[in-house]
């Protein structure tokens, strides 16, 4: 019982992302101060401190280890799979490659992760509009970090954190030249925003939109396999 116990409170209690501590504490400090005038926001504060603790937490992942798998760089819904060009900050060429976006709301965990074990080689970052992420033109007119990588099978990905509707940060903690593996913590964006993923062309998404992703543990797709994309419904 103890040990069921122990493992609850862990899958309960996660750990707060650093990011977050300065905001927790304000939280705090305000509920204290104001709830020694009125009592009543003794509720209210604790209720916002407590989501603000929520919204900064940061638990471990359980990722699949294989050079060639390319797992989701954030928790939320995979909102659309297109064929598009790569940005073009990344100049990776104007042919298309197939792009995954992650939508995450307020209420996902929102600490970002490596994609894929390979090598970053490019970053960029584009101030822009905070547009409601869920658009596709968020792709190309929202503010965004856009990173290149080089996977471990040799093939050009990128990924890029974009801004959303009330993001209004992106954080990024990558290097050029940087060694990286799937399912490694890169950075975060608060609050509420998307990640699209890039990857080649003929690499077939294994995830259908709509469908909930998990930070380090969905795989997105497999840049070795030639498994026709894969189809879903709603049940």
């Amino acid at each position: 019982m103890s040990d069921q116990f122990h493992e609850t409170m862990k899958s309960v209690l996660v750990p707060i992302h650093r990011e977050g501590w300065p905001f927790v504490t304000l939280f705090a400090i305000v509920t204290l101060v104001l709830g020694l005038i009125w009592t009543p926001f003794w509720v209210l504060g604790g209720v916002l401190t407590a989501w603000c603790a929520y919204f900064f937490r940061d638990p471990d992942r359980v990722t699949p280890i294989r050079p060639s798998l390319v797992v989701s760089p954030a928790d939320g819904v995979v909102q659309m799979i297109r064929e598009v060009p790569p940005p073009p900050e990344l100049e990776m060429g104007e042919a298309t490659m197939t792009r995954i976006s992650i939508f995450m709301n307020v209420f996902n965990v929102h600490v970002n992760r490596i994609p894929v074990d390979g090598t970053i080689s490019k970053l960029d970052y584009r101030p822009g509009a905070f547009l409601n992420a869920s658009l596709d033109k968020a792709s190309e007119e929202n503010e965004r970090q856009s990173i290149r990588m080089e996977a471990e099978t040799g093939q050009d990905i990128a990924f890029v954190q974009i801004a959303g509707l009330v993001a209004r940060r992106i954080l990024c903690e990558l290097e050029p030249g940087q060694a990286v593996k799937a399912g490694e913590r890169f950075g975060m964006i608060r609050f509420g925003s998307r990640v699209d993923v890039y990857v080649p062309r003929k690499t077939n998404a294994l995830v259908v939109e709509g469908q909930a992703a998990v930070a380090g543990e969905t795989v997105l797709a497999d840049l070795k396999s030639r498994e026709k994309r894969r189809q879903g419904e709603t049940r």
